[in-house]
Parts: structure tokens; sequence; C-alpha cells
């Protein structure tokens, strides 16, 4: 591949911000769609004013045969030819953008708000309204499918039970989903913007509220982050203690789905005992940081707790006996011909279709991509102690089902190492001040998939900008085309099988 107008970095490097180049806006453009063909993964694609009525406008991708990141830049005004018709992983990336500066992607092809807010831009609208109003869902356009016998069925964004806001709208010809768009950030937190001017006090607490469940996972991305721009590493000890956390943070919400994915089929015994295991995970956790979600676990330069020798060993055993109830638990549904008939050959993605939009995560590798960052990008714990990529080929329920109990025993294996061999000193270090005039991109892989951090620092040191990319972000696409050609009574299985979050999405 041409790398073309970029700088090579490696996950967790910071470089300075005038060492990444700034291209024309043709020459940018072509470099991010040469890149996305030749296999690279769009991590990340924002803006950031630059000067009076202009944007920089920053590419992060991600190359997993080579463990590097590509990072470019170019300087667009209010308008730019779009990215998407011939690099589809930017569509959400460019409307992002489109909402938050008024900045119009001249031929995007389904241009319209992610996340229902102002833009930043006073008096300026990307979407054709004045003065910079929001647009409400209500007056929102869907794509619609035209013929005497198709029929709409909405659903949300006020759900049953105690779910977030989101809307589904399938276009349907009988019970078959022809199309299903989804319409999200109804309660757009604004977690970005309350970044700016961090680190402070409360930057810790916004980033593990980035998305509840996958607490570790954010604030581990943020601690590199911030280790990087200060040039202090955090202790071999804490990365250890790191990586037990996020395994623990990963045993849980798998062992979760799986025993939902059991109760959306009706298969009780599973979802019962799934039920009470996560419970266990979670209580492991707890003993790690005083909090079943993983909240006060990382710390800038560590870990804020550690672990004695009486405590490791408690641990291990707790682990070995909760792994050896789920595994009792899940190899049922692999042994039951009335789960597997739901869950083969149901919500089919391709591997195609996941490198064409940038899938990540659990459901890039249920359709045989060996994509994960613990493995492509290694940091902190993860380049001492490997950890093999889990795959399944089929791209259906089963496989994201599957590749959930694959991961689920390797996390388990990778925890009883680091409890027998987590090296000795300190687990946490003094972190410095950010230096200034900094660019740094931190990659974790959660539980759903690849988190990217990006931060940026001014001249004193203070976050001009951050942005959070979940894997969310791009994985409600996954869902929706997997919908495709499905019955509308499978939806609520096929998006378990994803379990993608909605407060991650709404950033």
């Amino acid at each position: 591949m041409n790398t073309g107008p970029s700088v090579a970095i490696y996950n967790g490097q910071s470089v300075g911000t005038g060492d990444i180049p700034v291209a024309g806006v043709e020459e940018f453009r072509t470099f991010v769609i040469e890149a996305a063909a030749a296999g690279l993964g769009l991590a990340s694609l924002f803006a950031v004013p630059s000067r009076p009525g202009r944007f920089r406008l920053y590419a992060v991708l991600a190359a997993d045969e080579t463990g590097r990141l590509y990072v470019s830049s170019t300087e667009v005004p209010d308008e730019y030819p779009s990215i998407t018709p011939d690099c589809p992983q930017a569509h959400l990336f460019e409307r992002e953008v489109a909402e938050q500066w008024a900045i119009v992607p001249r031929g995007h092809p389904w241009l319209k708000p992610v996340r229902f807010h102002r833009s930043s831009v006073p008096g300026r609208d990307a979407f054709g309204r004045s003065e910079g109003r929001p647009i409400l869902p209500s007056v929102m356009d869907f794509f619609q499918v035209e013929g005497e016998q198709i029929h709409e069925v909405a659903v949300g964004p006020v759900h049953a039970g105690i779910i977030e806001p989101g809307h589904f709208r399938f276009q349907c010809h009988g019970e078959e989903v022809l199309h299903l768009e989804i319409s999200l950030g109804y309660q757009h937190r604004g977690i970005e913007r309350a970044l700016i001017g961090g680190p402070g006090v409360r930057t810790l607490h916004f980033i593990e509220n980035v998305a509840g469940d996958t607490a570790v996972g954010h604030a581990t991305a943020y601690g590199q982050m911030l280790e990087s721009l200060s040039g202090v590493p955090a202790a071999p000890r804490a990365q250890s203690l790191r990586g037990i956390a996020l395994e623990l943070e990963r045993l849980a919400n798998h062992t979760g789905d799986l025993g939902a994915l059991a109760g959306d089929v009706g298969y009780l015994p599973t979802s019962s005992f799934c039920g009470r295991i996560r419970g266990d995970f979670l209580n492991m956790t707890a003993s790690l940081c005083g909090n079943r979600f993983g909240r006060g676990v990382v710390a800038p330069g560590g870990v804020h707790d550690d672990l004695t020798e009486e405590d490791r060993g408690a641990l291990s055993e707790k682990l070995a006996r909760a792994g050896k109830d789920v595994s009792v638990a899940v190899k049922l549904l692999w042994s039951t011909p009335s789960v597997l008939a739901r869950f083969e050959e149901t919500g089919v993605l391709t591997a195609d279709q996941c490198r064409t939009l940038g899938l990540a995560g659990v459901p890039a590798r249920a359709c045989g991509l060996e994509t994960d960052i613990r493995f492509n990008f290694p940091s902190g714990i993860y380049r001492f102690s490997q950890m093999p990529v889990s795959t399944w080929p089929s791209g259906d329920v089963f496989a994201r089902a599957y590749v959930r109990w694959l991961e689920i025993q390797r996390s388990i294996a990778f925890i009883l190492e680091q409890l027998r061999t987590c090296p000795p000193g300190p687990v946490r270090v003094e972190v410095k001040a950010p230096a200034a005039d900094r660019f740094c991109v931190s990659l974790v892989e959660g539980w759903r998939g690849r988190i990217c951090h990006v931060g940026i620092t001014d001249s004193g040191g203070r976050f001009s900008r951050y942005k959070i990319v979940d894997p969310s972000f791009l994985n409600w696409t996954g869902l929706a085309l997997a919908m495709r050609n499905q019955p509308v009574s499978d939806f609520p299985l096929c998006n378990k099988s994803f379990n993608l979050s909605y407060c991650g999405h709404d950033l």
C-alpha cells in the first residue's frame, strides 16, 4: 500500500501535531479510499477547527497485518467531496462531522444527523435548516421501499423495560425484512465536548461512563493515552492487573450475552445459569476495586488498588469454579438441536460486508476475520502475553455466540496465567502533565470490539480535541444488514447477538 500523505505510528504512541501531514483534499480523499481498499480499517475520522472558516479533517487507518496506524489530515472549508461513495466505512463519520461542524460532504448518499444536537458553529447547519437549529427525530426522513404490499414496522424509541432509547424502522414484505434503518442519538450526552480542556478531576469519571458496561475498556484506553502524552508508562504490575480487569469485564458480558441469547429462544437452563454466573464474574471485578462494573480499577499511571498473594489465590479459586460452571451451562446450547436450529443461518453477515463497513469485534471475528487489538495492535500486558484470535466463519447468530464462548475460555486461561505470574513492584506511578501540541491514538479491544481514543493537546498541554469511537458506532449498521431477508420476529435474537450500546453511540 502507498502510505501517501500520512505518518505511521504504533498503538499508544504520541507524535507532534506538526508531524502529521496536511494533504490537499483530493490527495487526502484518495489516500483514505485506497487504504480502505487495501484492507485497512478506518478507526476514526473527525474534524477540528483550525482557523476562521476552515477545519482540519483527520483520518486514522489501522493496518491489522503490520500493527501500524496511519494518520493523515487535510484542511476543508464548509464543504468537500464525500469519501463515502468510494469508502463506505466513512458513512457515519462524515454524517457526524456534518452534524458537529456544519461541514457538508458533497455527494454523501444518505446525509442525515447522527445525534440530533446543535452544530458547534453558530448560525450554520449542514442539513438545510437555518440558524443551526437541531433536527428533531420526529421530522427525520427514513429510507422507504416502494410497492403495494410493502409495510413499515416501527419500534421505539420508547421500549418496554429499562433499555435506552433507539428507533428501528423496518421495511417489510409480509414477515420478511427488506431493509432496516436504525436511528439513535436520543440522549446525546456531550461527553466528547466535556473532555475539552482536560485532563481534570472529572475526566476519568466521564471516560468510565462512555459505555457503562465497558468502564474498564474505555478507562484503559484513556490511561494509555495519558501515559503516552506524559511520557511515563504504567508500571508492569499495573499492566497485568489492568489485563485481569479487562478480561473479567469480557467474561461477565459474554456470559450474560450467552444467557440472554438462550432466553431469546426459550432455553431456560442456560439462561438461568448464565445470569447467575455473570454475577460471579462481576463480583470478582468488585474484589479488584469495590465496584462490580470496574469503575475505579484504572488510574492514570496504573491502577488504584493492589492484589495481595492471598487475594490472587482466592480469585484463582473463584475463577476456576466459575469457569467450570459456565462450561456446563454453555455446552448445553451446543448439544440442543432446537437451540441450534434457531441460531444457525439466522442474521447472516459476510466477511466482505464486515470489511466494507469496517465492522469490529465479535461480529467481524464471527465472519472469520482475524481482527483483535490484543493480537494485531498489542499494548500493555498483551505485548508479553499473547492472546489468540477467536474466529468462526459462518457469520450468523451461532457464530457470534460461539466466538463469545471461545473468548470466555481464553480469557479465563489468560487471567489464571496473570494471577500466577503477576510481576512485583508498584501498581501506580506518578503521571506528569501531558506534553503540549501532541497527537495520540490509543486502541483497546473492549468486549464488544475495537475502542479508539484520539487525543490532541494544545500549546498548554490541555485537550483541544478528544475523539472516542466505541465499537457500537459502526457495528449498528452490521445489525441492519444482518436483518435483511429475515423474518421481523428474528429481530430480538439478531439484536442480542450483537448486543450493542446505545449510550456508547450517543456521545
